[in-house]
């Protein structure tokens, strides 16, 4: 895939959490490709808790890692934060 240029507001190697209409992932966006973006050092996360923690701190309640790239619709986003704090690389 290649990258392509988007009137989205993200940027290839920014990290961002992103929420959806059915879940929430952090990673670093690797591509953007026509309305879908690609996440690499991905994690879905099951509980952010209390969610202005989450986003101050970078502290989350559970989360699972994953080894993979995440593709995230951009039609399904529901809202999305950027990410100021190191990825989470485990599953806690």
């Amino acid at each position: 895939m290649e990258t392509t240029k988007t009137d989205l507001p993200f940027d290839v190697g920014s990290k961002w959490l992103i929420r959806t209409v059915t879940f929430a992932v952090t990673g670093r966006v690797k591509q953007i490709k026509g309305k879908f973006i690609v996440l690499e050092d991905a994690a879905w996360l099951a509980d952010t808790g209390r969610f202005s923690v989450a986003i101050e701190s970078g502290t989350l309640s559970e989360v699972e890692a994953v080894t993979v790239d995440v593709v995230v619709n951009t039609d399904s986003i529901v809202d999305a934060y950027v990410w100021k704090h190191k990825l989470p690389e485990e599953t806690i």
